[in-house]
């Protein structure tokens, strides 16, 4: 059986890996590449954008041309959030560049783990298994203009979703991502032919996992349902309360629960630091 890749430890149990990342990299961007070190939790000090953001996974070439960053989401509203996210990447170049020029293409892959229910800005539901943001632009007669090079990629692995037209690396991938789900290996549908795929699967089968990596995916799995909890009492006092209030009073409860820092119900629940910090320092006097 496979652990689910839609686990924050098991997911960032195989992309760190070397030959998956590379292999990974190469299917959804068609390039060549090496890493160095592959970063977890990546932050930037000092903070870009005024938001201390944190990357899931972040590598950059040995030979420095790109930066690739990938990111695993279990919810359903944050497409803005990654795409500045995306954003401040390319805007910590602008540091050290005389010329507005990035030194790096920026290449980014974000992993949704459940359906999404946004709609375009028509009201139209969206239901496509791969989206892609290219940075370059077009000329009237859409003919790709090629400046930059950066690419963002939007990853479903829910087969309902459309994948009319999408190429049989993107598919390996998503059927890896979305059989781990399973829990009968009879629903299992991955092309052990590819050798990230293969490398994968050997490093989350689930009888081969150590005790360490056991008790941290029980661990992200607990907090992943306190996330969810939260959620949902603050959508339940949202029918009550108003706006600000209803922050609030998620906020208190999840300093309550005990189960996050700060910085943690900060980000899950989209507030600024000091607000959480100062309703703490309010609850304890």
């Amino acid at each position: 059986m496979l652990a689910p890749l839609d686990n924050e430890t098991i997911f960032k149990k195989a992309f760190t890996d070397k030959e998956v990342f590379e292999c990974f990299v190469k299917d959804i961007f068609g390039i060549d590449i090496q890493v160095g070190k592959i970063e977890t939790e990546k932050q930037f000090d000092p903070v870009i954008g005024h938001i201390n953001f944190k990357i899931d996974i972040y590598a950059e070439t040995l030979d420095n041309r790109f930066i690739i960053e990938i990111q695993k989401i279990d919810y359903d509203y944050n497409f803005d959030r990654f795409l500045h996210y995306f954003l401040m990447v390319l805007a910590d170049q602008q540091k050290t560049s005389a010329r507005y020029t990035p030194s790096q293409q920026v290449l980014g892959v974000v992993v949704l783990t459940r359906p999404y229910k946004i709609t375009q800005k028509t009201g139209e539901a969206i239901r496509e298994s791969v989206m892609m943001i290219d940075f370059n632009p077009r000329n009237l007669k859409d003919q790709k203009i090629e400046i930059w090079g950066h690419n963002l990629v939007f990853l479903n692995p829910n087969p309902k979703y459309n994948r009319d037209g999408v190429p049989k690396e993107y598919e390996d991938w998503l059927n890896l991502i979305y059989s781990s789900f399973q829990k009968s290996p009879a629903n299992y549908k991955i092309n052990l032919q590819n050798k990230g795929i293969a490398r994968a699967v050997s490093l989350i089968d689930y009888e081969k996992l150590d005790p360490d990596t056991l008790a941290e995916m029980k661990k992200a799995e607990s907090r992943k349902v306190t996330e969810q909890l939260l959620k949902d009492e603050s959508r339940e006092e949202g029918r009550k309360e108003g706006r600000e209030e209803k922050e609030n009073t998620a906020i208190r409860n999840a300093i309550k629960k005990g189960k996050l820092s700060p910085s943690e119900i900060a980000e899950m629940l989209e507030v600024s630091l000091d607000r959480v910090l100062t309703l703490q320092k309010e609850m304890i006097t």
